[in-house]
């Protein structure tokens, strides 16, 4: 894995821990060699994990919508910031630019760029793996509504492992390392569906 997108937050939060979590995981993706591709953003979480990662002497690539550019939310600091006109064309920049996928903890803009890269990954768009760091337990209720959709059957058994979480952001680098691509749905035949 060269480089890894990072979903995260905006927001700082009260709780310290969130905030120093994105700063050592943008350092140890820069100690490991692996660059950054993030939101663009210099606030909260998503601009802690990219200062992380340049203290530690990595790459920074944000990737930002227009808007924001314009609101003055955007990391001048990073060794590319790629303005786009929303945020389609951001998560498909995201998915063009990246060998895989961690999601930190945040909001909404986090759910969706999580949910996203795991629908593309069912699908077939791409083949990379998709990480959640499940850090002070922030994603336990996530976790068990995807062992739901799974047992429910909305989820067929050739994708219930899409998602790859750990607590450590060294275990979760580990097991995404060893990720084997399932079958994606448009290689499937209709019997399998």
């Amino acid at each position: 894995m060269k480089r890894l997108a990072i979903y995260c937050g905006s927001a700082s939060p009260a709780d310290p821990r969130y905030v120093q979590l994105a700063y050592d995981v943008g350092a140890q993706l820069a100690a490991r060699g692996i660059g950054l591709v993030y939101g663009g953003g210099r606030l909260g979480l998503m601009g802690a994990v990219a200062t992380g990662a340049k203290d530690a002497g990595g790459e920074v690539i944000g990737i930002i919508p227009e808007a924001l550019v314009k609101a003055e939310v955007a990391n001048h600091d990073c060794d590319e910031l790629i303005s786009v006109s929303g945020m389609h064309e951001r998560k498909q920049k995201f998915t063009d630019l990246s060998d895989g996928f961690i999601t930190l903890p945040g909001g909404v803009g986090t759910m969706d760029e999580l949910w996203e890269a795991m629908s593309w990954s069912q699908l077939g768009y791409h083949s990379d793996p998709v990480g959640i760091l499940n850090a002070f337990g922030f994603y336990d209720d996530l976790l068990a509504f995807n062992a739901k959709m799974a047992a429910v059957g909305f989820v067929r058994p050739a994708h219930q492992n899409i998602l790859i979480a750990a607590d450590t952001i060294t275990e979760l680098l580990a097991k995404m390392e060893a990720y084997q691509p399932h079958t994606p749905i448009f290689r499937m035949k209709a019997e399998d569906l």
